[in-house]
């Protein structure tokens, strides 16, 4: 019997058949001897077909076999359909007297199928071969002639006339003659006919050769001993109940199961009448899968059985009795299929992966199903749990997975979809395929920026080209639709051009400033980044980038009065009845730069009377320490520093005069009044005259004291010239070191030896109030303490 076709695993599109004319009605049909070699010609399918080869490539043909496998294929630069490997009829289609493979040719756009059928033709490949090598007949002496003892016939696989033709004895002799006929049941059967009757005490033994001989050109036999051992009286042979035994068994049943029992019965007696059974076995075969008891005749399996692989068993069993006569009869066992093989999806193609704004309904992946078991067992349903997927039913066992509904990369960038084939058994089984359908980018999303604008600070005199801060933008697509370059945007045309001295990295964002700024002049600027992505076409988006301006204590303080430039300065009038606190003047000051920076401070940096005068600290008012008294100096000279709040500071210092007058009426010009300078230096100079005419009283009251004098006063010539800048304050020290007083002080004071405690005691009462040289002396200062007798002072300004 022909086997059932197989179902093949490709995979048509039924949207498509929809749209096709109608198949042809009748298929096309080709023969071809079986063991032709590879690249025979079966026939002209193009142009039977009513296409041309060019149409084939076109149109993308393929073939389609119902088992899956490609005996066949098809030419595409001539149409020509050809033998794709070796075609063995026998393994094909067995026993089958007819051999078809049946085929679709499958062309796109538009989709349409022709039906081909390729007929094998059998060649007589196979020789007959009998079950056994050899076979043994006792018969006695007794047998009539025209008794007949049964063969069993040769095997041959090959059908029509290369099947078996005829049987013959050889050599031949006069006892024995063949016979091969059918049966009502259209079973062939063999027989050993005596034709003459046999005396043991002649001859004991004979044997000969049948052969099986098939119509073949050249033909080709098969041959099987023959023993003839003859037997005293035994002249019943054993008859079974059923010519041809049926039996059932489930494709599932365990080793060692009982398929059927055979029963022969023999009218002999005794050992003549004992009866054993065998099955025989064909040549070369020895993992039968059924076994027999030789006493009771229960047949056995030995292994499991497989629908799927052979759905009926032919068994032939030999019954032998006692007396060497025997009987054959056949056995047939039907295999019941059960629900042991699950559904089998084959995917034919797939597409993957999806752009992501693939539209409805587009077919993603078409498949097939098959069970191998046959009726409920074998019926299939398909299941996808998805709500963006479906499945839907193509051409015969074929299904499309189609899309639903729009995809979004950004919110799903990978589907896992399981679809799940199961059968119609009782327990149904089941099959799952997953088909993981990746989502490929599209340039749908714009660069998003991580804030909606972004304020930066510099300060100001920075370097070129310092770093200020970064933007950054995400953009959720990927790949070249995520890379993300960043730009300087124009802005408006009716808009202030925004600052040229920022610029941006394209690759990370980083915001420049390229040349130094000035807070004084730009205090805060603003530009409009984009960030834009390397799709096509690109998507954009802009942020507001403000840029603040930092300020630095670049800028010392201003005096704006008392002027300060080189024409000489006012002196302020003070009357000499005015009461401490008496407001003589104010500093006027200001600060370019802002906040803590401009914060202004003012001190008394040096005065003729330093105890005479303060300075407000936070707003720059002059007053008077303390009343005027007649010791005080008319004219004074003041040194105010000014100091801001930065860090480090800057100072400024502003020099005012100042004239105590008992009435205003009084004013003299400041060039008419000596200078308290020339003053000093005269006063100086009468002091120098008085040790020196002491000294000579002295060197005239003893020469020795007056040589020692001298060698002393030589010495002291040579002595030590100190310079006062070290005794000066700190803060003074830093402000000139610093550039912010106009010009440098220095102070010279030249002191004699042993002159640093005696102070001229002998001379205070004659000499004028010290006050006026003490104005050398910085506010709170120490230098009075260290060298308090001064002979000699110069100030230079």
């Amino acid at each position: 019997t022909r086997p059932p076709l197989r179902r093949f695993p490709q995979v048509l599109c039924l949207s498509a058949f929809l749209s096709l004319p109608l198949a042809r009605a009748e298929p096309i049909r080709y023969s071809v001897a079986e063991e032709a070699e590879s690249g025979s010609l079966v026939g002209k399918l193009a142009e039977d077909a009513g296409l041309t080869p060019p149409q084939l490539s076109a149109r993308r043909a393929r073939l389609l076999s119902e088992d899956g496998r490609q005996h066949l294929r098809l030419e595409p630069g001539s149409g020509r359909l050809l033998v794709a490997g070796r075609l063995d009829r026998e393994q094909l289609c067995a026993h089958s007297d007819t051999c078809m493979l049946p085929f679709e040719l499958l062309l796109s756009d538009p989709l349409q199928f022709f039906r081909v059928e390729v007929v094998v033709d059998d060649i007589n490949d196979h020789s007959p071969v009998f079950p056994e090598e050899r076979v043994t007949f006792d018969i006695t002496e007794k047998s009539d002639p025209g008794t007949r003892f049964p063969l069993e016939c040769a095997r041959d696989l090959d059908i029509g006339s290369n099947t078996i033709q005829a049987y013959s004895i050889s050599p031949e002799n006069e006892y024995f003659s063949i016979f091969y006929g059918t049966r009502i049941t259209g079973k062939k059967y063999l027989e050993l006919v005596l034709e003459k009757s046999l005396d043991r005490e002649e001859q004991a033994e004979m044997s000969f050769s049948v052969i099986a001989v098939d119509g073949g050109s050249p033909p080709r036999s098969g041959t099987t001993q023959v023993q003839i051992i003859i037997l005293d009286v035994n002249d019943n042979a054993p008859v079974f109940t059923q010519e041809e035994y049926i039996g059932k068994v489930l494709e599932n049943m365990p080793e060692g199961s009982v398929v059927l029992t055979v029963l022969a019965t023999d009218k002999d007696s005794g050992v003549n009448g004992e009866i054993s059974y065998q099955i025989s076995q064909a040549v070369g075969q020895t993992d039968s899968a059924f076994v027999i008891d030789p006493r009771t005749g229960e047949i056995k399996i030995t292994k499991p059985l497989d629908f799927e692989a052979v759905q009926t068993h032919e068994l032939t069993v030999r019954a032998r009795d006692g007396g060497g006569l025997s009987a054959i009869c056949k056995v047939l066992v039907d295999v019941v299929d059960v629900n042991d093989n699950a559904p089998e999806l084959a995917v034919t193609s797939f597409s993957s992966p999806l752009p992501e704004n693939t539209a409805p309904g587009t077919v993603v992946a078409l498949f097939t199903v098959r069970d191998r078991d046959s009726g409920a067992n074998g019926k299939i349903s398909c299941a996808l749990d998805d709500q963006l997927f479906s499945l839907r039913p193509a051409y015969k066992n074929y299904y499309e997975l189609v899309t639903v509904s729009t995809l979004d990369r950004e919110h799903t960038a990978q589907y896992v979809l399981r679809v799940t084939a199961a059968d119609a058994g009782s327990p149904p089984l089941t099959s799952t395929h997953t088909f993981t359908v990746d989502i490929s980018d599209v340039n749908d999303n714009a660069p998003v920026f991580n804030q909606t604008s972004y304020t930066m600070y510099v300060r100001e005199n920075n370097v070129p080209s310092v770093l200020v801060g970064a933007v950054s933008a995400a953009d959720a697509d990927e790949g070249l639709n995520a890379k993300v370059t960043y730009s300087l945007a124009p802005g408006p045309a009716a808009e202030r051009p925004s600052c040229s001295c920022i610029s941006v990295n394209s690759e990370n964002g980083h915001v420049f400033v390229l040349r130094p700024l000035d807070y004084e002049r730009l205090k805060h600027t603003e530009v409009t980044v984009s960030a834009s992505d390397a799709g096509s076409p690109p998507l954009r988006a802009n942020v507001t980038v403000r840029l603040v301006v930092l300020d630095e204590n670049d800028n010392a303080p201003l005096v704006l009065y008392p002027a300060q430039d080189s024409s000489p300065a006012s002196s302020e009038l003070v009357p000499v009845a005015a009461q401490a606190g008496y407001l003589i003047t104010k500093v006027v000051a200001v600060d370019a730069d802002s906040a803590q920076n401009s914060w202004l401070s003012y001190h008394l940096l040096r005065a003729t009377e330093p105890g005479l005068f303060s300075v407000a600290v936070q707003s720059g008012e002059v007053r008077l320490k303390r009343p005027v008294t007649e010791r005080d100096s008319v004219k004074h000279k003041l040194l105010v520093l000014v100091t801001d709040n930065g860090k480090p500071p800057l100072s400024a210092t502003a020099a005012l005069s100042a004239l105590l007058l008992k009435d205003f009426s009084d004013v003299r010009l400041p060039h008419s009044s000596p200078p308290a300078d020339e003053h000093g230096d005269s006063l100086t100079t009468s002091l120098i005259i008085s040790l020196v005419f002491v000294s000579l009283l002295f060197l005239v009251s003893s020469a020795v004291f007056v040589a020692r004098k001298v060698c002393k006063s030589k010495e002291l010539k040579a002595a030590h010239v100190l310079y006062g800048a070290d005794n000066l304050q700190s803060g003074l020290a830093d402000a000139a070191a610093a550039g912010t007083l106009p010009r440098a002080y220095c102070y010279e004071i030249s002191l004699t030896t042993g002159s640093a405690n005696s102070e001229f005691q002998f001379l205070k009462p004659i000499l004028p109030s010290q006050r006026n040289s003490e104005f050398v002396q910085p506010s709170h200062s120490n230098a009075s303490n260290s060298s308090s007798a001064q002979s000699k002072t110069f100030m230079n300004f």
